[in-house]
């Protein structure tokens, strides 16, 4: 077994309603409080967690379960983690939920997207404001009309480390969809189409939304729910305007991320120092 892997074989779980294992380790990112760190990084893809590692510090693995690939380290001094959630809001949501209950607060979707307005390259950066409900998932937790909004304070986090580091950048609303084909405009296998389906991206451009992916809906619903912060950066990968793809813009995704995460924890010292719950443009000056 990997260093400070858990296995769970042959070890009680707590009940059927908590099921956890000794010492309170998840179930499904088996991950315990005393491994848990504030900030957390969450790519969808395992093995973008490798690359993460490789852009810190210093790190160490703490699990590996189903999708959830799960480390923890430092950036440039920062304690952070990185856990991996596979594909989708289902399993981005129980990331969320089990991580939040072992102490993480501040959560950064660090995935990819397909852009759907003018202007946005292949390989630039999205951050997310908010999203459009076009999942199920958050639809578990509160009813429709609630809003996916990201945390204010980690949207500013990545612009600002974004303009730190000169790397191209766009922001705005993103729409998050359980269906990576039928359910982004795209014809399923054997040519399959609905006719609901033709106005999806043109309906999504003309409200201005800028890009599809597939989890932040559901991590923004999740944390808005429970008091927590989240925000997304997302390379694209796919301009659905002109057609191109291209796996492009990761490692840019990667390092705003962290440096998003040194910000966020340079600002919730000076809001600990002078007594303030939130953080204003004026605290940075003062």
């Amino acid at each position: 077994m990997r260093s400070g892997a858990y296995s769970g074989s042959g070890q009680e779980f707590k009940s059927a309603e908590e099921p956890e294992l000794p010492g309170g380790v998840q179930y499904h990112v088996r991950v315990s409080p005393k491994d848990t760190k504030r900030y957390v990084l969450l790519p969808g893809d395992p093995e973008r967690i490798e690359k993460i590692a490789k852009s810190w510090d210093e790190y160490r693995e703490i699990s590996r379960h189903r999708q959830y690939y799960v480390i923890s380290g430092r950036y440039r001094g920062v304690e952070l983690m990185a856990v991996s959630t596979g594909i989708g809001g289902p399993a981005a949501a129980i990331a969320v939920e089990e991580l939040a209950r072992t102490g993480a607060d501040t959560f950064i979707r660090v995935g990819s997207s397909g852009a759907i307005q003018e202007g946005i390259e292949v390989g630039d950066l999205i951050i997310s404001t908010g999203a459009v409900r076009m999942e199920g998932t958050s639809r578990q937790y509160v009813r429709i009309e609630y809003p996916a909004v990201a945390s204010y304070e980690v949207t500013i986090a990545l612009i600002e480390a974004a303009e730190q580091l000169g790397y191209r950048y766009h922001v705005g609303i993103t729409a998050t969809t359980d269906s990576f084909y039928t359910g982004q405009g795209r014809l399923g296998m054997g040519g399959y189409w609905q006719s609901w389906m033709k106005d999806i991206v043109s309906d999504l451009r003309k409200a201005r939304v800028v890009n599809f992916e597939m989890e932040a809906a559901s991590i923004f619903t999740v944390a808005g729910v429970y008091g927590l912060r989240a925000g997304a950066v997302c390379a694209v990968y796919a301009q659905r305007v002109t057609g191109e793809f291209g796996v492009k813009g990761e490692k840019e995704a990667i390092d705003v991320a962290n440096e998003a995460v040194k910000i966020l924890k340079e600002w919730d010292e000076m809001k600990k120092s002078r007594g303030k719950r939130y953080f204003f443009p004026s605290l940075v000056r003062t």
